[in-house]
């Protein structure tokens, strides 16, 4: 019998994430001349509480692209349960201004759950 003495992945590491949580704010939609759509939203996801009992929340900044978009500005609404599933992505740019190095990260969607009961969708009973 071998041992690997790397990690379980062997010499690969893997950029992948899965978040559930509720979506602070109706999606923001964008569509682009070559007919793609992008959507954004972001959601909080509870991580427990603190020594002294207080409620720990994350948000995370979703992207999402294509079909998934269209789907994600359709039914994500202010408060939607959602899970996610995507990798994390960084943009960096310059600050026009100052001339800074800025950057941002985000969750770049890969799937949708619409987690949430159909009357919580906004589907009608």
């Amino acid at each position: 019998m071998s041992t690997n003495q790397n990690n379980s992945f062997g010499n690969s590491f893997f950029n992948s994430v899965s978040l559930v949580g509720r979506a602070g704010q109706d999606t923001e939609m964008k569509y682009f001349e070559s007919g793609s759509a992008k959507a954004e939203v972001s959601i909080a996801v509870d991580r427990g509480k603190d020594k002294e009992g207080q409620k720990i929340t994350d948000w995370f900044k979703i992207v999402f692209w294509g079909r998934e978009a269209e789907i994600a500005g359709e039914y994500v609404k202010k408060g939607s349960l959602i899970g996610v599933e995507g990798s994390i992505e960084t943009n960096e740019w310059a600050d026009q201004a100052s001339g800074e190095k800025r950057s941002v990260q985000f969750i770049k969607a890969s799937r949708l759950r619409l987690i949430g009961g159909r009357k919580e969708q906004g589907f009608a009973e």
